[in-house]
């Protein structure tokens, strides 16, 4: 996609990487709309941001959503760049009792949440010039990690479904590309400086470069063995990579 020029909303936009890729994305002289639930968190970044607009929603509530794409397309007709950021990554035990409604936000929240907004959004998108859908998926979509099973399973279906959208979309004007991050040192776990979480900038520095580009996903480096998962034999990779973290927990 190109990475100047455009109107893009993101959601979670407050926090983490959406804030990054925000502020990014401003910094490369785009109009930049962030989105989420927490009105003191949007003027914040707003404030910090001279330019940048926010919009208050809930990524997890149909009726918002619905709001949220009539105020995006009144007031920002040249909207051409959807970015399906936010999300929720509660542990869970999948060997217990899981909390059916923790479940059911984590849906609401990583799979449903960008396919609602998408469709509000897609025939508004389809009117521009050029545009671009980017869903921020997870490494997790390809090797779950077992401590987070449906936040895992959410972002393989998010995946699975930017695969089927990407092809219906093949032969109009909207492009759909994937963010798959690896373990970054945000709060969607807990900030912690641990090596094995790889620094903020360095990941919005790596994505930014290769959105530029025209591949379907955008991985870094660091993680394209886990992309690469083995097929038939991912099984292995998948224990191993379990029995690694085990060893050595992520800090919650």
């Amino acid at each position: 996609m190109k990475l100047s020029g455009n109107t893009i909303f993101i959601t979670g936009g407050t926090s983490g990487i959406g804030r990054a890729l925000a502020e990014a994305f401003h910094q490369r002289g785009n109009t930049v709309i962030v989105g989420g639930r927490r009105k003191a968190l949007l003027d914040e970044v707003a404030a910090a941001n001279p330019g940048i607009g926010a919009i208050e929603f809930d990524v997890a509530d149909p009726a918002s959503i619905e709001r949220a794409a009539a105020t995006l397309i009144e007031q920002y007709p040249a909207l051409n760049v959807l970015v399906n950021n936010a999300g929720i990554m509660p542990f869970d035990d999948a060997a217990g009792a899981i909390d059916d409604a923790v479940s059911r936000r984590i849906l609401d929240t990583n799979l449903l949440g960008p396919i609602r907004l998408t469709s509000a959004l897609i025939e508004h998108l389809k009117a521009q010039p050029e545009a671009t859908i980017i869903h921020n998926t997870s490494v997790l979509a390809y090797v779950p990690l077992a401590a987070t099973a449906v936040y895992s399973a959410s972002k393989a279906a998010l995946h699975s479904y930017a695969l089927s959208q990407r092809f219906l979309l093949r032969e109009t004007n909207v492009r759909v590309q994937e963010i798959a991050p690896p373990w970054v040192d945000t709060d969607l776990v807990r900030k912690s400086g641990d090596p094995r979480a790889m620094p903020l900038d360095a990941f919005i520095a790596e994505t930014m470069a290769k959105l530029e580009g025209d591949d379907e996903e955008v991985i870094v480096d660091a993680v394209r063995p886990m992309r690469d998962n083995p097929g038939a034999n991912e099984h292995a990779l998948v224990n191993d990579f379990n029995a690694a973290l085990a060893a050595n927990p992520i800090p919650v």
